[in-house]
């Protein structure tokens, strides 16, 4: 990291830390909204998608999911580089392991792939300093940052489990901070010596690989004991959130980091927070309520690939108690998982599919102490069960468990199968339920 990039990352560190803060929620969309007028003045034009574009409103731009960002990825990014250019640097890197080859100053990644085809980001070496500032000022207790920002003393160790690196997320790696990034690919079990050599200030990985160390340090087999734990790329069960938290003796804290951005953190009170001071959100509600949405996300901070109004098919709850914590971003109750996560039960009496969200089913399980791990998979009028034990007695649990919840929402059970139970690969993002096929409606009466 040169001297340019240092100074990126301690302007931002310190911007998003101590200079970001306002008296109130509309004082936060007021500023917002100027920041997103120099962004569509400024920055939108240079991008030859969104050249006629030029000189209107947010609102009138259109909406964008996956599937049109790659089909218009040339166009949606100022630096005028092609889909196949991206993405040959970035599945090279994938087979390789080696995450550090670029094209000129522009590092390449790619996304998961659990909706659908794998996406593709860009990120300038300014862009990888200002994100490195922000996700320090975001994560870091104010112990570690005062550490941090000490010129001697020990490095603060942070321990890093993904299926796979980038030469972003290495730019946190400094003289400071002792950066290891431990591969998904190669499983987990092989990295527990490192892990006990590093011994981590902070243990930043998927909430299922977080649970499995928290019972290598519940059995003893595993002695650490870090600052802050955090929980990333996939859904934070509450089982695993519990397990978690006794093992390490202190909260699972969270970040929600995707192709389209660094959406969100979880503050000191270990609420979850939209990063409102760097993305605008807008909610595509998804009840009358308004108490569950799915985000459309404008990044007014990028420069080099344009996120704008990007349809995500995340489900977003909201808390309903304000947050204690003095920030003004959207506090959430949870990332519930993907909009194709929720179950759809038809209604007793009518026949109608009703959503059933994915939160509910959870901790509808967690709190019938549903022994084991498990499956849920919709497929229309049959839900196929899978449980980890295999056994006809956990399957039957699990099956009144979900009666028990559809009658309580005025639904009828559907017809429930018990299937193998086969666990994903630590490199695969871990989803208990999904809906692969919804109920179809029911016909019209002639």
């Amino acid at each position: 990291m040169n001297l340019f990039d240092v100074l990126t990352v301690a302007r931002y560190l310190l911007r998003t830390r101590l200079a970001l803060r306002f008296s109130s929620r509309q004082a936060l969309l007021d500023w917002q909204a100027k920041q997103i007028e120099r962004f569509l003045a400024q920055t939108l034009p240079k991008a030859a998608f969104y050249r006629p574009f030029a000189g209107q409103p947010l609102s009138a731009l259109p909406v964008m999911d996956k599937a049109g960002m790659l089909q218009h990825f040339q166009g949606m990014n100022t630096a005028g580089i092609s889909l196949d250019q991206a993405s040959q640097v970035a599945l090279a890197a994938e087979q390789s392991r080696d995450f550090s080859p670029r094209i000129g100053r522009y590092s390449v990644g790619l996304s998961s792939g659990t909706q659908g085809p794998q996406g593709v980001f860009l990120v300038a070496d300014q862009e990888r300093a200002m994100w490195a500032g922000i996700m320090l000022a975001r994560t870091l207790s104010g112990g570690l940052l005062c550490r941090l920002l000490r010129p001697f003393g020990p490095k603060i160790r942070v321990a890093f489990f993904l299926r796979a690196n980038s030469n972003l997320y290495q730019t946190l790696k400094s003289r400071r901070i002792d950066f290891r990034f431990y591969d998904l690919f190669a499983g987990v079990e092989p990295h527990l010596q490192s892990l006990q050599q590093q011994s981590p200030d902070v243990l930043v990985a998927p909430a299922r690989v977080l649970a499995w160390i928290a019972d290598q340090v519940a059995a003893g087999r595993l002695q650490i004991k870090p600052v802050r734990v955090i929980s990333v790329a996939e859904v934070l069960e509450p089982d695993d959130a519990l397990r978690i938290a006794q093992a390490f003796k202190q909260p699972v804290h969270q970040l929600y980091q995707c192709t389209e951005g660094f959406l969100g953190y979880t503050c000191e009170q270990g609420v979850l927070h939209l990063n409102e001071e760097y993305v605008h959100v807008e909610p595509e509600w998804l009840d009358e309520a308004h108490t569950r949405f799915t985000p459309i996300v404008t990044d007014f901070t990028r420069k080099t690939q344009l996120i704008v109004r990007q349809r995500l098919n995340d489900v977003l709850r909201v808390r309903s108690a304000p947050c204690t914590c003095g920030r003004h971003g959207q506090a959430l109750e949870s990332i519930e998982g993907r909009a194709d996560d929720v179950l759809w039960f038809r209604q007793q009496g009518s026949d109608t599919p009703m959503p059933l969200f994915p939160d509910i089913v959870r901790h509808a399980l967690l709190r019938d102490a549903i022994p084991v791990d498990y499956r849920i998979a919709q497929q229309g009028d049959v839900l196929e069960i899978a449980v980890a034990d295999q056994s006809l007695a956990t399957f039957d649990a699990v099956q009144h468990s979900l009666g028990a919840l559809a009658r309580r929402h005025g639904l009828q059970l559907p017809e429930c199968r018990s299937v193998p139970f086969a666990s994903p690969g630590w490199e695969t993002k871990r989803r208990r339920i999904v809906c692969l096929a919804r109920c179809p409606q029911p016909a019209l009466q002639a």
